[in-house]
């Protein structure tokens, strides 16, 4: 007998990868066909306090590939979740990972590490200038699809900006995979994610054009070595163009390391390159992405369906509140701006559709967030960041949630009289 679709939508395949907390499957969306790939995660194996998945990393995963829409980075169609299980949805790759696919082949030729390494670039520029740094770039990491273009995958190591120390500007956490790794990682002084990646990126052109890694060694800590010395050489068949850029690549300081503006102007990766430009619009729908809700946020609103226990906060859930409101963002975010200046609240703007609201002598503070749910729908979620509970609850319940939903109230009363 054949399974029930999954949630009556999604017919499962094939496994095609499994780790510690994760099955892959193919799966087909009976609604149109369409193929996708469903990572499925056991609620049970992440709360399990013996196992060591950081629930931060589901959660940033989550946030970051909802931001992202690039020809050369997996997408995100959907999460959904039951009680035991979750499910990401998300775009089929056909083709499989680099990393078989350079197996197979031995190596790949000067070209086609090219028209890879541009197409790497292009996704790893578009992470940066939206401050989201990758920080496990590898041939295991990025897909081929059936034309042969790359799909940079698995986001769950990723940093973003506000992940950086404010101390130093930097990163601290040590992670990647070890053949890949920079050598400012393993000072353990911090580093500079957007640095690392290239690095990353160069460790993966030399494994495409090689067919074997750079810095190699059975002994961990004599890897490292290497690593940090930069001790590598490149093979008699490879061109000077590529060994100049490698050379620049796998540089041992961070500070004169190429940055991905020289590398979009050196003459060896121009050629043949095809540049990935967004219209106007397209922009506009990617930067307003990350203040619509997808189905992660919506699930948090069924309570048989809430995945947001898995995942830690500061914050109890009654410092949380939520409403739904019909009408545009800007109309909800210019009255609480008007509340704002009549109780002496302070504002911080923290995103396009975000403030931070702090009042009361600073007794209290409070994290405002405006999401689209709808083309006519938006949810405004507030939440205590600071300050006495009972404060809160007082400012919530007879100052803004009021005015949140003043012009509702006004209509009901209009129409009801």
């Amino acid at each position: 007998m054949p399974e029930k679709p999954l949630f009556g939508k999604y017919e499962l395949g094939k496994v095609l990868g499994c780790g510690a907390f994760a099955k892959v499957y193919h799966a087909r969306d009976i609604n149109n066909g369409q193929s996708v790939a469903i990572k499925v995660i056991n609620k049970i194996n992440i709360s399990n306090k013996d196992n060591t998945l950081p629930d931060k990393h589901i959660e940033r995963e989550i946030t970051i590939l909802r931001q992202l829409r690039h020809p050369y980075i997996v997408k995100l169609y959907e999460v959904l979740a039951t009680k035991t299980k979750i499910y990401f949805v998300m775009e089929y790759v056909k083709g499989g990972e680099l990393f078989t696919q350079i197996s197979n082949k031995g190596k790949f030729s000067e070209d086609l590490s090219r028209k890879c390494f541009q197409q790497l670039i292009s996704a790893v520029n578009y992470c940066h200038s939206r401050g989201i740094y990758h920080r496990d770039l590898k041939p295991e990491n990025i897909l081929l699809d059936e034309n042969g273009d790359i799909k940079v995958s698995d986001f769950g190591l990723s940093a973003t900006t506000e992940q950086i120390q404010s101390f130093d500007g930097l990163l601290h956490t040590v992670c990647g995979s070890p053949v890949y790794v920079a050598p400012e990682i393993l000072t353990i002084k911090g580093y500079d994610g957007a640095k690392t990646d290239i690095w990353s990126c160069g460790i993966i052109l030399y494994v495409m054009i090689a067919g074997y890694f750079p810095f190699y060694d059975q002994n961990l800590m004599l890897m490292y070595k290497k690593i940090y010395k930069g001790e590598f050489r490149c093979p008699r068949w490879m061109s000077s163009d590529v060994k100049r850029i490698l050379s620049r690549l796998l540089d041992i300081n961070p500070a004169t390391r190429i940055t991905i503006e020289e590398i979009i102007k050196d003459p060896w990766f121009r050629k043949g390159l095809k540049f990935i430009k967004f219209s106007e619009e397209e922009e506009n729908k990617i930067n307003s992405s990350s203040n619509c809700l997808n189905a992660f946020d919506i699930i948090s609103f069924s309570p048989g369906l809430d995945i947001s226990r898995l995942f830690r906060s500061n914050n109890s859930v009654d410092d949380l509140e939520r409403t739904v409101v019909e009408e545009s963002p800007e109309s909800v975010i210019e009255r609480i701006k008007e509340l704002a200046k009549k109780e002496k609240f302070r504002l911080k703007r923290k995103k396009e559709w975000g403030i931070e609201m702090i009042g009361q002598n600073g007794k209290l503070t409070m994290s405002l967030d405006v999401y689209r749910l709808t083309e006519q729908l938006v949810v405004v979620e507030v939440q205590k960041s600071g300050g006495d509970g009972d404060l809160y609850k007082d400012v919530w319940r007879n100052k803004l949630k009021p005015v949140i939903l003043g012009q509702q109230i006004a209509e009901i009363q209009v129409s009801e009289s």
